[in-house]
């Protein structure tokens, strides 16, 4: 209990700094989805089991669900996952490296995520702006750009004991509009991790010290727009504020079987009301995710998340499915979510991600033992 509660000051402790650093942040408007590419996490396992993986966490993709679980990695450990969103309109790309440090107890990772849409056409090159009409062959005018999305996390964590662990994640993102705007963010997430054995419980805070978001616009490449009548638009800097993830996850043994059932919530202090649970500006986002494996070599999973109040006042939620197989320290993991729910009507999400742990290669399944 001591534990919970010096934890639970920690978390009031850094929303209030963030809350400080808020009010001094001048000519900045609340960014509710700044950094929201990043919210998909890493890692198909993850996907699969709801996104409940704050305190379910044991490997590389710690860096980014609780950087403190990074902490328990024992070796070198790498992962790499492709996702298609939305029937394969947006991809996302994720990829990490965890590495235990030699003259220390400490954990040190990278991670890197790309978000974009690419092959966008621009079509501003096709227009006589004398009469607003296209140019012969228009389409020859055509030129295409990428909007996307970057994410560097530089973490640490290091084990206060034989259970419990402590970590930081140095948060840089990059947001681009082809040649017309760029941005650049930063901010810090902080988490805690225990780890008994049955169970184990994490906190994490996602940009602790707020995120502030810079924007540039080029106008140069906007210039046409005025010829249509049209303003170019501004950048507006935005603040990011704090997301406190709070997880807790139970294991036990069947016979060969081992499971994992895990609950998490997200609260954000954002303000986001429409369709999400909330109490005044604080909302609530839970997830939940069960695991089944079979020696430590197969493994089913399966989840809740999208957790929504549809337009007729009912709760609605999205089912996340999917299964991994494990051998020798290579695991492959497939996900699927956006089944059911409101995002179910933008099509199917699939991830697959191969990861590699080289403490575990020489290592035989326990039916080998």
């Amino acid at each position: 209990m001591t534990k919970i509660f010096s934890t639970s000051v920690i978390i009031i402790c850094l929303i209030m700094l963030g809350s400080a650093s808020e009010s001094k942040a001048q000519g900045f408007v609340v960014g509710k989805y700044g950094d929201d590419f990043m919210s998909v996490g890493g890692g198909s396992r993850a996907l699969a089991m709801g996104s409940a993986h704050t305190a379910a966490v044991n490997d590389v993709t710690a860096g980014y669900w609780n950087p403190a679980a990074l902490a328990f990695v024992k070796g070198i450990e790498g992962v790499y996952m492709h996702s298609e969103r939305f029937s394969g309109i947006v991809g996302y790309d994720y990829g990490a490296v965890a590495l235990p440090m030699r003259k220390s107890d400490g954990v040190l990772a990278l991670s890197l995520f790309r978000q974009g849409v690419d092959g966008i056409k621009n079509t501003l090159d096709a227009w006589n702006e004398a009469n607003g009409q296209p140019l012969p062959n228009p389409t020859d005018r055509f030129s295409e750009f990428s909007a996307y999305d970057l994410g560097f996390l530089l973490s640490y964590a290091q084990p206060v004991n034989e259970t419990s662990s402590w970590g930081t994640s140095l948060k840089i993102i990059n947001s681009s509009i082809g040649p017309f705007a760029e941005a650049w963010g930063f901010s810090l997430d902080i988490g805690i991790y225990e780890n008994t054995g049955n169970h184990s419980w994490g906190i994490m805070v996602q940009n602790a010290t707020l995120m502030y978001k810079y924007w540039q616009v080029n106008r140069s490449t906007l210039e046409k727009l005025e010829s249509f009548g049209d303003l170019i638009p501004e950048g507006q800097n935005e603040k990011i504020l704090p997301v406190a993830k709070m997880g807790y996850a139970y294991r036990f043994n069947v016979s060969d079987f081992d499971i994992v059932t895990a609950f998490d919530t997200d609260l954000r202090f954002d303000n986001r009301q429409t369709y999400y649970m909330n109490w005044g500006k604080m909302s609530f986002e839970p997830h939940f995710g069960l695991e089944v494996g079979y020696k430590d070599v197969v493994f089913l999973r399966g989840g809740l998340t999208d957790v929504y109040i549809d337009d007729n006042q009912d709760y609605t939620t999205s089912a996340t499915m999917g299964a991994g197989i494990s051998f020798r320290g290579i695991t492959i993991d497939y996900g699927l979510a956006s089944v059911t729910g409101i995002s179910s009507d933008l099509g199917f999400t699939h991830r697959i991600s191969l990861k590699f742990a080289l403490d575990r290669f020489n290592q035989l399944p326990s039916s080998e033992n």
